[in-house]
């Protein structure tokens, strides 16, 4: 690509790919592109091995199949737990009431007196707390909804789209057009960066769960403390710790609620070594996920620190694939 049209043809899929990523993260587009690329990638990963039982297109079509199999299965598994809570709450409307007066009794027990007068006292306190944050909350709940409505819809548009795309034949270079060319490299860089920066987030997500499973299994247990349900805490904290960031949040927050259940100085202590792993972790994460891209962990925690303060918690998540990507664009480019 030496000749000037075609250095100008590369130029401008650059242009376009730029512009296209960076508008993404603005129109709240990031969910709908990683689970597109997921889908593409997991579509790809199942292909290859059932291609030894089946040739041809047939093998992906099986590959999409598995997959809307398990996501659909997934998703009327996670709708049918929240309406039979939703029902379980209905039909018994102060069980779960009761149940967090349990553990607000507890931790009054527990509790220095100047953090206790905070509490409330009875479960007419704490109803009546509840609704006026509610009342006061309105509008914010109402948006956390409509966000929610719109990450899942972006969601499934993304992985139809990734399921569509894998599918589809992908004709040879020198059968497209040459700005349709540069621009399948370009996707084709994005995809190798995304492949990347998934595999080193599973390490750390065993990294995590390792690390959390000795002091759920082996640490409290040596400390007379015996949590509930330690062992599915575990599975939980793998699941969770495979989304970037937002992962080791919901896993901390379970954890740190089951924790509540026994002792509120337990629940602490839980939430102290939490924290203590993570911020381990946050600068582990940006050494595996720099081996992959082969950056130094400086210039991953750059990259998380800048997107952060650029474009918020959604740009803290899409900084390592975009930053990859931008390592692979310049490595093909002979630039480093």
């Amino acid at each position: 690509m030496n000749s000037p049209v075609l250095s100008r043809i590369q130029l401008a899929s650059l242009l376009i790919a730029a512009v296209a990523l960076l508008l993404i993260l603005p129109l709240k587009l990031l969910a709908s592109l990683l689970a597109g690329l997921l889908v593409f990638e997991l579509v790809n990963g199942l292909t290859h091995p059932i291609e030894h039982l089946i040739s041809g297109r047939i093998a992906r079509w099986i590959a999409v199949g598995l997959l809307a199999v398990v996501i659909v299965g997934g998703l009327s598994l996670a709708f049918t737990g929240a309406f039979s809570f939703i029902l379980h709450e209905v039909n018994n409307p102060g069980q779960t009431l009761g149940k967090m007066m349990e553990v607000i009794e507890r931790a009054r027990q527990q509790l220095p007196s100047v953090l206790v007068r905070y509490l409330p006292s009875s479960a007419e306190d704490f109803h009546g707390l509840l609704q006026r944050w509610l009342s006061g909350h309105l509008n914010q709940l109402q948006s956390w909804g409509r966000d929610a409505v719109h990450l899942f819809v972006t969601v499934l548009i993304g992985m139809v789209l990734g399921a569509v795309i894998a599918l589809l034949p992908t004709p040879a270079p020198n059968e497209m057009k040459p700005l349709a060319a540069a621009l399948h490299t370009r996707v084709m860089r994005l995809t190798a960066a995304f492949h990347q920066i998934v595999f080193a987030q599973i390490k750390i997500s065993l990294i995590n769960t390792l690390l959390t499973s000795i002091f759920l299994l082996v640490v409290l247990p040596l400390a007379g403390v015996h949590l509930p349900l330690a062992k599915t805490l575990v599975v939980v904290t793998f699941v969770c710790g495979l989304l970037p960031v937002v992962g080791n949040l919901i896993s901390n927050t379970v954890i740190f609620i089951v924790g509540l259940s026994l002792s509120i100085w337990i629940a602490l202590g839980v939430l102290g070594y939490l924290v203590v792993i993570h911020k381990l972790e946050y600068f582990l994460n940006a050494r595996i996920v720099g081996g992959q891209i082969r950056a130094r962990a400086w210039e991953l925690l750059l990259a998380m620190l800048v997107f952060e303060a650029i474009f918020g918690f959604a740009g803290m998540i899409a900084a390592p694939v975009y930053y990859a990507y931008m390592k692979n664009e310049l490595k093909a480019l002979g630039l480093v």
